[in-house]
């Protein structure tokens, strides 16, 4: 059973649009992610859904368009504020992002000793035993990231995500390249985290099994704009021949 989301936007975009050189990426796209709601942005490769993304952490800066995360225009930030507003938003990179010269302990201790300030050993043990404890991988603190699996390293790295409390997470691709059955397991967890540390998730993918598992709503994503916004359900029903070839098994 899924949670309830409420009403209260914790991110809100208004008719963003990204360029790069002559190609239209994200075209006039408008959205809301409310508390508590696993979202996701589905589109082919290419579509952009990347691109929105790293837009909203700022990676990638907007050519013009408004992105309201958690109360800040996120544009107008200075850089200290963007960096504090960033210590609340957990990133899950395609790749995972790990440092390959750290093990697993190191790569989670790495976030808390940098950004919490004053924190002792014994939390920083306790929060990264905690962590690895909620991806079911307390076994694997002293490993390389060379030793883990793909699916293992998923893992590791949304271990890392979660380490500092996010009030939102954004995935991007969190089951590209691994089989279905890891995929399947790395999408259960996403609920699990949401369930468990209540975060706002904005999903990025197009691997249609996450989304049936872990969707609250769906954007469909089409060439660069929002070409359906609903239910798995809702959407589904279209007779749209683009939006169903989506649902074909």
């Amino acid at each position: 059973m899924r949670p309830e989301t409420n009403k209260e936007k914790v991110i809100e975009i208004r008719n963003l649009k990204k360029s790069f050189g002559s190609q239209d990426v994200l075209k006039n796209i408008s959205l809301d992610l409310l508390k508590g709601e696993n979202l996701i942005v589905l589109g082919k490769s290419g579509s952009g859904k990347s691109v929105l993304i790293k837009c909203i952490v700022q990676l990638l800066q907007a050519d013009s368009g408004q992105i309201n995360v958690l109360g800040s225009e996120v544009e107008t930030l200075k850089p200290k504020e963007l960096a504090e507003l960033r210590k609340k938003i957990g990133f899950l990179f395609q790749s995972g992002a790990l440092y390959d010269s750290m093990t697993v302990k190191q790569n989670l201790e790495f976030p808390l000793r940098r950004i919490k300030k004053g924190i002792s050993e014994k939390e920083i043990k306790e929060k990264t035993m905690n962590a690895l404890e909620n991806v079911g991988l307390a076994s694997a603190l002293n490993k390389m990231p060379s030793q883990l699996s793909g699916g293992m390293r998923k893992r590791i790295a949304l271990a890392r995500t979660i380490i500092l409390d996010p009030a939102i997470i954004l995935y991007d691709e969190p089951t590209t390249g691994l089989d279905p059955i890891t995929s399947q397991e790395i999408s259960a967890l996403i609920n699990e985290i949401r369930n468990k540390y209540h975060t706002s998730s904005l999903i990025i993918t197009h691997d249609m099994p996450c989304a049936r598992t872990v969707a609250d709503r769906v954007l469909l994503l089409k060439e660069g704009e929002i070409y359906a916004e609903g239910t798995i359900e809702s959407i589904k029903k279209s007779s749209d021949p683009w939006i169903q070839a989506f649902f074909k098994d």
